[in-house]
């Protein structure tokens, strides 16, 4: 087997909230814990959604919290000539094909009764006469696609029923997100990805994606969402608030008791090093609740 490869890759939107630091915990915790590589990634592939200055200050924060990553950070925004061969490899296997349909005509249209757009196919034989592509899309089956994960337990889902053919570049010219996390999660030689439950949904069409392309699929872990009061999940849209750089072994004592590792009351008012050092010890994927969300 390959040594153990983890990452945290979060979007420069805004600054690092509790939400994010749940994450970011348990996937550095788990690599740890294996004796492997932490990578951090930065996804810098919507600029009309990031926030000026919000990737610098992620890492000043990460560093803040003691977090200690392996190699260069990578920036998806210098990537998109891979992006770029990884749909030209789908085109000439005939999987990707381009699509005029706005969301409002998915919506009026779609074949799910979820909430989420359920695209019916509508692209996928030709564009309609008249109308210009305004995104790419990938073919998908009716197979189901399945997994386990290290924290959810079996997850399937077929994707024809679920989600459709789904959007790999939008109509905006910008690289979906769902393509990129699958070619660096292959470039830089991922092996596990620890994430929020949040991206559960998202598992299997990256492991579509994994096959289309040859490329290796990693081990799932999927950690309980933090929410607010009202059953929101806490970002930016949510006004969650920005982590405290000047108490953050605080924050992270409330993060690990969250991920189910509560640490002994004696530790209550130690450094941060000290709670990590104990957090290294202890750690044990098997503790994390199975719950999707929860209260932070």
């Amino acid at each position: 087997m390959a040594a153990y490869c983890g990452r945290f890759a979060p979007s420069p939107t805004g600054p690092l909230h509790f939400g994010s630091l749940v994450a970011a915990v348990g996937s550095y915790l788990d690599a740890r814990s294996h004796d492997g590589q932490w990578l951090v990634r930065i996804e810098d592939l919507d600029p009309p959604r990031e926030m000026p200055g919000a990737a610098d200050l992620i890492l000043k924060t990460l560093a803040a919290y003691g977090f200690e990553w392996d190699g260069e950070v990578v920036y998806q925004s210098n990537r998109h000539d891979a992006y770029e061969s990884a749909l030209e490899s789908l085109t000439r296997q005939g999987l990707l094909f381009p699509c005029s349909c706005s969301r409002r005509e998915i919506a009026d249209s779609t074949l799910g009764g979820g909430e989420h757009l359920v695209y019916p196919g509508t692209c996928r034989d030709g564009l309609v006469e008249g109308k210009v592509a305004r995104a790419w899309r990938v073919r998908v089956t009716d197979a189901d696609i399945a997994f386990d994960d290290n924290v959810q337990g079996p997850v399937s889902q077929c994707l024809q029923r679920d989600a459709g053919d789904f959007v790999l570049k939008r109509a905006d010219g910008l690289y979906a997100y769902q393509l990129a996390v699958v070619v660096d999660d292959a470039w830089q030689g991922i092996t596990h990805i620890v994430r929020g439950a949040d991206l559960l949904d998202s598992t299997a069409r990256q492991i579509y994606l994994q096959r289309c392309l040859g490329l290796a699929t990693p081990g799932y872990a999927h950690l309980p969402v933090a929410i607010n009061s009202v059953g929101e999940k806490l970002s930016k849209q949510t006004r969650a608030m920005a982590l405290d750089l000047i108490q953050p072994a605080v924050v992270l004592w409330q993060a690990l008791t969250f991920l189910g590792h509560p640490p002994p009351l004696e530790l209550r008012h130690t450094d941060i090093h000290s709670l990590w050092a104990w957090a290294h010890q202890h750690w044990n994927l098997g503790a994390v609740p199975r719950i999707k969300q929860q209260n932070e």
